[in-house]
């Protein structure tokens, strides 16, 4: 699978100056972290999964979580585990297919061995676990579950813990909360592929619900959580995991009270009006300055709800010629002593030691991602993507 896979490779061609790369299930846990884009989210019950999961890697789609968690009722777990195990072995009955990246959001650690065990030989087509309201102690028990559920059955399983608890969004026990996180998935590092941030239940501890035209970021109790989050377990020194972005509510706005966030001229510019009405009409303007702001506090991919939402998190994740051509220039091996240069495109500082992390980041996301022409930008990128 790759990003844009879906779109023709004449257009591809057009859209990038380097295309991203072709991944699989067994690529190197640093690509596929950096790779996993808008993870779109699903309950188990859906009793037309396969055929969901085929339709939504058509579409892009190449990573999804199938959720037996908080997307269903308690009373539909049992129903839902019985209906993972036929719709994954439909998928696996299916020649030629390649789902995207799978994983399933389990409540209890039991669920792991016992659904890694009845889903038989089909759990080939298995990528891992999502592990709810996750914390050292809650978390140690699943992170175990899942060590020897893939001894047992040879099949390599990543985990996703996801950080919601009420401890860590309280000041009064958020670093113990952080330092027991930290010391847990180190004690698993070569599973955990990536951390997923629960805003909904940040805010649900409050009373609190962002509206379609403010982001996480606006929400300060939110916002000093995914700080605490990114400066403790983000960091780019080798001890960090990559943390991926809140999820995006919302699908249409029936009223608005502030100006839309998109401005006119990138669409005027390709003649993309209209994808512009419609991007505001179903609140995509929030979403993209979120996704905008994600990436600006060090956070890398979404958790979707909603298939809309995954092509714009992709069309955004791209990198951009400059950032490219000011990435290259500073990891130039003659740069190894530091200094200072002027980009290529005569507009910054480029500064090598300062800016080496990010510059060894934008080049894994590059690879990726891919590399936009330089003539393009996220207009045509998710233009692209929505003909395509």
């Amino acid at each position: 699978m790759r990003h844009f896979g879906h779109i023709a490779p004449a257009e591809r061609q057009r859209l990038f100056h380097q295309e991203p790369c072709a991944f699989a299930a067994d690529s190197p846990a640093r690509l596929l972290s950096a790779a996993l884009g808008a993870t779109l989210y699903s309950p188990a019950t859906r009793p037309r999964l396969a055929d969901d999961i085929t339709k939504q890697a058509a579409n892009g789609v190449v990573s999804m979580v199938l959720c037996l968690e908080d997307s269903i009722g308690d009373a539909d777990v049992a129903a839902g585990e019985e209906n993972l195990v036929r719709q994954f072995a439909d998928l696996d009955a299916r020649p030629g297919t390649e789902p995207p990246l799978l994983f399933i959001r389990v409540r209890t650690p039991g669920q792991i061995p016992d659904l890694v065990q009845r889903l038989g030989t089909s759990v080939r087509l298995l990528s891992g676990f999502v592990l709810p309201k996750f914390t050292e102690e809650s978390g140690l028990p699943f992170l175990e579950a899942l060590s020897h559920a893939e001894a047992r059955s040879g099949r390599r399983l990543f985990a996703m813990p996801v950080l919601e608890s009420p401890e860590l969004l309280y000041r009064e026990s958020r670093v113990d909360t952080l330092e027991g996180i930290a010391r847990a998935v180190g004690k698993f590092r070569d599973r955990v592929l990536a951390l997923r941030l629960g805003v909904t239940d940040f805010c649900s501890s409050y009373g609190l619900r962002r509206a379609p035209d403010m982001t996480a970021y606006d929400v300060q109790v939110v916002a000093s959580v995914i700080a605490d989050v990114v400066n403790m377990l983000g960091r780019a020194d080798g001890t960090g995991f990559t943390v991926t972005g809140p999820v995006w509510e919302y699908f249409r706005v029936p009223e608005r009270m502030f100006k839309p966030q998109l401005r006119q001229s990138p669409f005027l510019e390709v003649q993309a009006v209209e994808l512009r009405e419609k991007l505001i009409e179903h609140a995509m303007d929030g979403l993209l300055r979120e996704i905008s702001l994600d990436q600006a506090n060090g956070l890398l991919g979404k958790t979707c709800i909603h298939p809309s939402h995954v092509l714009p998190v992709h069309a955004l994740s791209v990198v951009s010629h400059e950032e490219f051509s000011d990435a290259q220039d500073i990891l130039r091996p003659e740069r190894g002593g530091g200094g200072v240069l002027r980009s290529a495109y005569t507009n910054k500082m480029n500064e090598v030691k300062p800016h080496r992390a990010w510059a060894e980041r934008t080049l894994l996301r590059a690879e990726v991602f891919g590399v936009a022409n330089e003539d393009i930008g996220f207009v045509e990128l998710l233009t692209a993507q929505i003909s395509g």
